[in-house]
């Protein structure tokens, strides 16, 4: 079993910054792979950004150039660094993580971006 919190979503301006985290509990070592997803009103779940056990990541076109995934092993946290943001970015920002015989996923914490 694996628990997932996620933090550091908020209110931003254009072109501003923001870090979301993503806070493993349970059994973080079975954890092989990590995502960001993100959720807008009225539109489908879009997966954002991957990162591997190993450290490989991989990113949505859209957001390529501006967003950055990494993972603290020891802190057993992913991250999510987002900058350049834009009002398209608005969404619920999702977690998950994937071990051998399932998805796990977080509550979600909300970003707006608006002047």
């Amino acid at each position: 079993q694996v628990q997932l919190v996620e933090s550091g979503g908020g209110l931003v301006q254009p072109g501003g910054s923001l870090r979301l985290s993503c806070a493993a509990t349970g059994s973080p070592s079975s954890i092989l792979q990590m995502e960001w997803h993100r959720q807008a009103p009225g539109k489908q779940r879009q997966l954002v950004a991957t990162i591997t056990r190993i450290g490989i990541t991989d990113y949505a076109g859209s957001v390529k150039g501006r967003f950055s995934i990494s993972r603290d092993v020891a802190k057993n946290t992913l991250y999510l660094q987002m900058n350049s943001l834009k009002p398209e970015d608005t969404a619920v920002y999702y977690c998950n993580a994937g071990t051998s015989s399932r998805v796990y996923w977080g509550q979600g914490t909300q970003v707006t971006v608006s002047s």
